[in-house]
């Protein structure tokens, strides 16, 4: 979002594109409830992440498959879920980590983040909660990686 369009949403609530995002959430919210608990629901949310992921433009839907593996099989106890629209995990339903496609948000880059439920907190009273994401190289998918384990512990 520029600033322009940030100085809009303080002056006039909130913008179309957040308002858009909290029907989605509500939407998510809806029909997590419709589905319950258990094994069905879990293979369903993990067929919205997988569906999500399919329909985003092709370079943001590169990384979201490349960081749908890596925190799979790096965290397996997180369950995929769809959170504001966009590919999310979960521990007993709370979101520790998601991943945000640039292009689906009208924003120069992807965006791996981390919620307060991630074990990230340290001494320094500094730690990340959120990467830009324009290409997944090798020592980033380490380092990455090394975050979603960290998380979870």
């Amino acid at each position: 979002m520029s600033s322009a369009e940030n100085k809009d949403t303080t002056e006039r609530g909130l913008s179309e594109w957040e308002r858009a995002a909290l029907k989605q959430r509500v939407a998510e919210k809806k029909k997590e409830a419709r589905r319950g608990r258990g094994a069905d629901k879990a293979a369903a949310d993990a067929r919205d992440v997988r569906d999500k992921i399919a329909s985003m433009p092709e370079s943001d839907r590169v990384l979201a498959e490349r960081v749908h593996a890596l925190v799979t099989t790096a965290a397996p106890d997180l369950a995929p879920k769809l959170w504001y629209g966009q590919p999310a995990y979960a521990r007993k339903g709370k979101v520790v980590c998601y991943f945000r496609s640039g292009r689906m948000d009208k924003e120069r880059y992807s965006t791996f983040g981390f919620s307060e439920q991630a074990a990230l907190d340290d001494d320094s009273g500094l730690w990340p909660t959120a990467f830009a994401l324009t290409e997944l190289s090798e020592d980033a998918e380490k380092r990455l990686r090394a975050l979603v384990e960290q998380a979870v512990s």
